[in-house]
């Protein structure tokens, strides 16, 4: 359960993150490569979106593979958690070599704290 709190407490925060930098924070140094320093366009503020939905999407999986909710979806579970992993895996690969070295220190550390969290749900 502590993996469970760990992966779902990050997924949360960068949840939060993509939702501040779609409404307009001016972050971007902290994002897709600091290419966007200040606050994102438009149609890179959409993007957060997405990326906001696609992670609440990952914290359900992780909850459905815990068992903590939807037990109906385990077995879709058991073989999604695996795409989380996968992404995980980018992600912490991505964050780790971007040129912004803001992003690297704040996001290859959280990306790899989901990696091994996700890792070990899809293992359980």
């Amino acid at each position: 359960m502590l993996t469970l709190f760990i992966f779902c407490f990050f997924i949360l925060i960068a949840m939060l993150f993509q939702l501040a930098m779609a409404l307009g924070a001016p972050w971007g140094e902290f994002a897709m490569g600091g290419k966007y320093p200040g606050k994102f366009p438009p149609k890179i503020r959409f993007a957060a979106v997405i990326q906001l939905l696609v992670l609440a999407f990952f914290g359900i999986i992780g909850m459905i593979r815990s068992g903590l909710i939807l037990s109906s979806f385990f077995d879709f579970s058991s073989k999604f958690i695996w795409f989380v992993v996968g992404f995980f895996v980018l992600g912490t690969l991505m964050n780790s070599i971007t040129p912004s070295k803001k992003e690297r220190n704040i996001w290859a550390p959280i990306t790899l704290i989901l990696l091994l969290s996700s890792l070990r749900i899809a293992l359980s």
